[in-house]
């Protein structure tokens, strides 16, 4: 049998309750799959699996603001491995960036003592992955390096700025939402502050513009409404009209490029910024909830909103074609042309009240599947959606368009028959929204789904304070082996929590009482009394409540029976050594003692009987004595019944039958009633000592007052050492044995309760004061360590206990319930020392090393027949502890994700694109998408070609399935011209004054769209200055067809009009001309590489189009811009693999590059040549070099011995070291 083992080693933790309204925005859910958030001046950090908690960082004085993870796009390699930055801020305007999984704090950074407002991690990958934008109120933005603390520039506003967002496809602009409208900043970098000030727009609130009051035409008010909603204007709006700027939140949209969100508390706002207009807005009913927050996803056009009912909705963009849908509709000529976002999926609200309000919700940024809702009263939900397959016939009834499902998983298409997981993420749940003018494809591989929400983890926290706590009786030798480590937790609302310490859950949850706990003594390791009292009477009379609660069954009996209504209030219990008595002490009425045991009254003291102002029991007791005597007459009726009957005497006979019926009686009651003593002080200061058997109590001896002590208010006891603590803070220690005692003035005010720590021999004592506590040795007498509140400590103590001999257990007035070492010093713990109940898939906890190896056994098993995920069939020499955490990590991963890994269907692409998810390895994610998708196209393309020489089919098969627009310029370029011209229809109906017509007309030039510019231009009103103008233009338009000599006139013009600074008119001309392959010159010698990446793609050939990008790469690549990382995705839409080879190896990216390789082997898409040969082996020697560096030696063997000559030595390396350990 094995021997039986109790887990009993109990970390360092804090329970924490109720936020603070200063935490309502402190909320961050990190690549990692972590949450992080403010509870008071903590932060807390919860796996989003599991839901549980990891760390709770303390170190904060004040309340958290702010946390923000730091971001994961960068490529991991031993250098810059796996690990867990944070960032948090407090109202005092500290920053301290955190290592989560040390709970160390890395830097703390103070520049001002306001409350940070916003804070942003910057996510150009390429640049220093260590800075941090900060508001530090009122209007300074600063740049720190978050490493080393450092401030690298500081720039003030005119406004006082609320928050801020960086436009996801441009780092280089930052809008500020300021407390007067918007600031537009186009020159953000990190190497230097902003030049300018940026460009200031107001926002006129949607209910007070003009717009709303004009007199609105019989076609319908909200039609008219929607065409001529205008939110932006560059003059100030007057004082009427905006009263209060109510926009609560600004935020780019990841998911297409210049678009914006404006949140108002009863709608969205959606604006296209190239023309500074609403295109689409979500409002509420006047019945519905108003909204509190919004978070636009990346994968989708898609937006989760929260409301102030707790409830979590999710909007998805409507397919174009559903809005601006067949024409023979009769039922509406004239539909109103907006983004329409559609309700899909909501989830249950929360019951709301003073005290519990929803605070604010995060989204899983890899998956873009579940959100979780942080509650005022510490409650975490976290909401999972699930897709469910619904079948044709039925149709929903709310008239909204259907969602299919997409036609690849995991960036490759698949058939109805693979292995898929729908529920990965967003882009793997739902298809694309399709663009106007294309149908879905209607076959067999599409279905409809619907999306709901599914309440996957819930986290609660401790209710609001008071609180009475109580640790269960401490472990020993007799208990070991059911002993559970339970605190006991009396609350304001009556119920009582008991908490399990070494994972630091709920272990139960009893409702009790019916008002608030006022103490807690453990009867058992099963069992307790609780009481309860409620608010007096005008007689000063209450209700006491006291009930015996069996833990196991959860059975709870009122213990003094009918007693309790209308008397004194209890105020204290207490429960002898051997928890046979129970003391009752009340304010105004004698004392009574009782047996637990039997729940019977022993004794109820005289009405003259003394005052009781503390009591305690005595350790010593007679049980000993009695077992003995017990045990001397067992002996004597086994010795008496190995006699033989013939020498029985009578006499002895009459003593056994005596003996055995006190025999049967103790068995009856299981116990011998032993004696035992409780000392107890008056109001005095008279020490009585009585005794207690059976039910009989004797009064033994008194003692006299101690001069030099107040009016004694507890006393605690131990082996030979009594202590006794007073109003005034005096403590007196008695040695019982040397008959001493030693008063010692602490000047600390009353002692509220003293306690000794459990343990045999083990003499240090607890204190607790109005203003802390401290710890004693009573040995020694002298103290050990010291608490209080306001110079080391922000809170206020409320109750103490000693968790083990060596931790104690404070409760205090900001929710939380701490468990501390003897010191009380605060402290984080080793993330890798907890003891979870459930296993967290977090590869960011393992040493970096195991994190990589770890990825590269999951990525790719070339040397295995089929795939395995257990380590120990590899060859991977490290510690056992290492291998089995990393088993451990396998063996947390779902039972789905497993099956998909050890498919033999699931490609290395797939395969890869998984890992990056798992890892949430943002970098990974993203060039693993595109390069899956273009791989995948190109073969394809290339397997057509050759079956079909006329290849008409292949814009078809491009457009079926193509790269999702929230890569934007990395799309195909026939998807991404669809998707501007349906841009540009959209901004042309929504455009209400000139300058919007204007800047329609020169997106029409540019895309080709003549006949439509012509139409705007000849709209120009004659009162117009730009009347004339306009009117010359549209006639060039209309004639620039003809002649040879007229296209150089207007060439020699347009270089002209370039050469005097007006770039823009000058690249119209040269677009009406066809010279767009020139105007993209002309853009990018004058630094617009992003215009001249844009017009490339919608006005050239792919030739000319991949001419122009390939100059934006080498730009890209040069030393002051640094984006290599988004070269290489340019070059993967490109379809340059051999230079994105290159590039990947260049930069040091070998497990990339060597995974690449392979991927392009495999779907046969590398040009091999010698030059090629000798790249991918130079590839494969590296990539094996650091895998051995991680001591994975089963792979870098393998990679060695494809990488020919170039991998030899390592080869011969490899070998010595396995015949070296052999030998050992």
């Amino acid at each position: 049998m094995l021997p039986y083992t109790v887990n009993i080693k109990l970390s360092a933790r804090t329970l924490t309750g109720a936020l603070n309204a200063h935490n309502k925005a402190a909320v961050d859910w990190g690549w990692q799959g972590l949450i992080a958030y403010g509870c008071h001046s903590l932060v807390l950090v919860i796996d989003s699996n599991t839901a549980q908690t990891l760390q709770v960082l303390e170190r904060h004085k004040a309340n958290v603001v702010k946390v923000k993870w730091a971001k994961e796009n960068y490529h991991h390699n031993i250098g810059s491995p796996y690990s867990l930055r944070l960032a948090s801020a407090d109202i005092n305007g500290k920053i301290i960036v955190w290592d989560v999984a040390t709970g160390v704090a890395r830097c703390e950074i103070q520049e001002h003592n306001k409350p940070i407002q916003d804070m942003q991690w910057l996510w150009n990958q390429d640049a220093s992955r260590d800075l941090l934008l900060a508001i530090h109120p009122p209007n300074y933005i600063v740049l720190w390096n978050a490493d080393t603390g450092t401030k690298l520039w500081k720039k003030s506003y005119a406004e006082n700025i609320l928050s801020f967002s960086f436009d996801p496809f441009d780092p280089s602009h930052l809008t500020l939402l300021t407390s007067e409208g918007i600031v537009f900043i186009s020159d953000f970098s990190p190497s230097k502050a902003p030049a300018s000030s940026g460009k200031k727009v107001y926002i006129s609130s949607p209910h007070s513009s003009p717009a709303h009051n004009k007199a609105v035409a019989a076609t319908g008010a909200k039609k008219a409404l929607n065409k001529v909603k205008i939110l932006i204007t560059q003059e100030k709006p007057n004082a009427e009209s905006v009263t209060l700027n109510d926009c609560l939140q600004l935020s780019y949209l990841p998911s297409k490029r210049n678009h914006m969100l404006l949140l108002y508390p009863r709608e969205i706002l959606i604006l296209d910024l190239e023309v500074n207009q609403t295109v689409g807005v979500i409002a509420i009913e006047r019945t519905g909830v108003p909204f509190l927050q919004v978070i636009p996803c990346f994968q989708r056009d898609g937006l989760f909103c929260l409301h102030e009912n707790g409830c979590i909705t999710l909007r998805v963009r409507r397919s174009y074609n559903a809005i601006f849908g067949n024409s023979n509709e009769e039922s509406d000529p004239d539909p109103v042309q907006e983004l329409t976002y559609d309700l899909r999926s909501q989830c249950d609200a929360i019951r709301v009240t003073k005290t519990v309000r929803p605070f604010s919700m995060v989204c899983c940024p890899v998956n873009e599947n579940s959100a979780a809702l942080i509650v005022s009263d510490g409650r975490v939900m976290i909401w999972e959606l699930k897709s469910t397959v619904s079948y044709r016939n039925f149709r929903n009834s709310s008239g909204t368009s259907p969602l299919y499902s997409p036609i690849s998983f995991c960036g490759i298409p698949v058939g109805a028959l693979q292995n898929k997981l729908p529920d990965l993420s967003l882009d793997n749940m739902i298809g694309q929204s399709t663009i106007a003018g294309e149908e879905h494809l209607r076959g067999p591989t599409l279905q409809e789904v619907h999306l709901k929400f599914l309440l996957t983890g819930l986290l609660s926290g401790l209710p609001l304070p008071q609180f009475a706590i109580r640790m269960c009786p401490p472990l020993t030798t007799k208990n070991i082996k059911q002993y559970q480590p339970l605190l006991a937790v009396g609350t304001s609302n009556g119920s009582v929590l008991v908490y399990h310490l070494t994972s630091g859950l709920l272990h139960k949850e009893l409702s009790i009482h019916s008002c608030e706990v006022k103490g807690i003594e453990w009867t058992s390791l099963t069992g307790f009394l609780s009481f309860a009292t409620s608010t007096p009477n005008n007689l000063g009379l209450v209700r006491n409540e006291l009930q015996l609660v069996d833990l196991p069954t959860g059975r709870s009996i009122a213990f003094r029976g009918e007693r309790g209504n209308d008397e004194p209030a209890i105020e204290m219990i207490k429960v002898s050594h051997l928890k046979q008595y129970l003391a009752i002490v009340f304010k105004d009425k004698p004392l009574e003692l009782w047996d637990i045991r039997t729940c019977t009254l022993l004794r109820e003291m005289s009405k003259n009987f003394p005052t009781v102002t503390a009591l305690e029991w005595s350790p010593s007791h007679n049980l000993k004595s009695l077992r003995k005597k017990q045990l001397a007459t067992r002996e004597a009726m086994a010795r008496q019944t190995v006699v033989s009957d013939a020498e029985l005497s009578s006499v002895e006979s009459s003593v056994i039958s005596l003996l055995q019926e006190a025999e049967s009686k103790s068995e009856l009651s299981q116990n011998i009633s032993a004696r035992e003593h409780f000392v107890f002080t008056d109001t005095d200061g008279q020490v009585y000592h009585l005794t207690v058997e059976g039910n009989s109590v004797k009064d033994s001896a008194r003692i006299p007052p101690d001069g030099s002590m107040g009016s004694i208010t507890c006393i605690a006891w131990k082996g030979d050492t009594l202590v006794l603590g007073d109003v005034d803070g005096n403590l007196n220690f008695w040695d019982l044995k040397a008959r001493v005692s030693r008063g010692i003035p602490t000047h600390r005010s009353w002692v509220r309760k003293i306690r000794f720590a459990p343990g045999k021999g083990n003499q240090k004592l607890i204190a607790m004061y109005n203003d802390g506590a401290e710890v004693w040795d009573t040995k020694e007498v002298q103290m050990v360590s010291s608490l209080r509140s306001g110079r080391n400590v922000t809170f206020r103590i409320l109750d103490v206990d000693w968790c083990t001999s060596d931790k104690v257990i404070l409760a205090s007035d900001d929710g939380c319930i701490r468990v501390l070492e003897m010191s009380m010093k605060s402290a984080c713990f080793r993330m890798d020392e907890q003891e979870l109940t459930e296993p967290v898939w977090c590869p960011y906890l393992l040493v970096p090393r195991a994190a990589l190896a770890l990825k590269a056994f999951l990525l790719h098993q070339p040397w295995n027949e089929q795939y395995s995920l257990d380590i120990s069939h590899v060859d991977y020499p490290e510690s056992e502890d290492v291998k089995n955490q990393l088993q451990e990590q396998l063996n947390s991963l779902s039972n789905d994700l497993k099956r998909l890994l050890l498919d033999p269907e699931f490609t290395i692409l797939q395969r890869c694109l998984l890992v990056a998810r798992l890892y949430g390895d943002e970098s990974e994610l993203h060039f693993w998408t595109v390069a899956a998708h273009y791989l995948h196209s190109l073969s394809q393309e290339k397997s057509e070609s050759s079956i079909d020489t006329d290849n008409i089919s292949l814009p078809q098969e491009k457009v079926t399935n193509p790269l999702d627009i929230c890569y934007d310029i990395l799309c195909e370029n026939s998807y991404f011209q669809k998707f501007q011209l349906e841009r540009v229809n959209l901004q042309e109906v929504k455009r209400s004054t000139y300058d919007h017509t204007r800047k329609c007309a020169d997106q029409l030039l540019l895309l080709g769209q003549t006949d439509r510019a012509v139409q705007l231009l000849l709209e120009t009103s004659a009162d117009n200055q730009h009347y004339y103008c306009d009117s010359l233009k549209a006639c060039l338009v209309t004639t620039v067809t003809s002649s040879g000599p007229s296209q150089s006139t207007i060439k020699l013009v347009a270089t002209n009009m370039i050469a005097n600074g007006k770039l823009a008119e000058g690249v119209q001309l040269l677009c009406l001309i066809d010279k767009a392959a020139d105007a993209c010159r002309y853009l990018q010698t004058y630094g617009e590489w992003n215009r001249a990446a844009w017009l490339a793609k919608v006005r050239l050939n792919s030739e000319e189009c991949a001419d122009v990008l390939k100059r934006w790469v080498d730009h890209l690549c040069s030393p002051q811009v640094n984006q290599k990382s988004k070269a290489i995705l340019v070059l993967l839409s490109l379809g340059c693999f051999t230079r994105v080879v290159e590039m990947l190896h260049s930069m040091r990216y070998f497990d990339r590059a060597a995974l690449f390789v392979e991927a392009c082997l495999k779907y046969d898409t590398l040009e091999v040549n010698e030059d090629t040969k000798k790249l991918i082996l130079a590839v494969y020697a590296d990539y094996a070099r650091s895998l051995k560096n991680l001591g994975f030696k089963q792979g870098a063997v393998f990679f060695a011995s494809k990488a020919g000559a170039a991998g030899k030595d390592l080869l011969n390396e490899l070998e010595q070291s396995k015949t070296e350990m052999t030998e050992e």
